[in-house]
């Protein structure tokens, strides 16, 4: 199983970002799929969810009505779209395989390396 995040970088509070994570090494279009940060010095904090069919999704509260998970089963990849960013939001961002079809929140049976969202205010 591999899981490739990329899209990160530096931005302006307000500025936008796409996320992207490209899985390999599994059937993708039969598992969820969940976004995760980690704020240095402090644990691991989920941040969405979407399931295998895309029929459903959930936020975290802070981040609902700005960010929005997608997939596309045919291209392997699960996407972030972040809006309205601010300062609270930078983070190492990775996303993570759920270990069934349905959003999870925890038990992640995969995660990536992680990339960089850093918000200047």
């Amino acid at each position: 199983v591999q899981l490739v995040e990329s899209g990160g970088g530096l931005v302006q509070a307000g500025d936008s970002l796409r996320l992207s994570c490209a899985a390999s090494g599994f059937t993708f279009e039969r598992f969820g799929m969940t976004w995760v940060r980690q704020v240095p010095g402090k644990g691991l904090e989920w941040v969405s969810s979407i399931d295998s069919s895309s029929k459903t999704t959930t936020y975290k509260d802070s981040v609902k009505d700005r960010f929005t998970i997608s997939r596309d089963n045919a291209e392997n990849t699960v996407y972030l779209q972040m809006n309205s960013l601010n300062p609270e939001d930078t983070a190492l961002y990775f996303c993570a395989k759920c270990r069934y079809s349905s959003r999870c929140i925890a038990e992640f049976t995969a995660w990536g390396q992680g990339t960089q969202v850093s918000v200047s205010s």
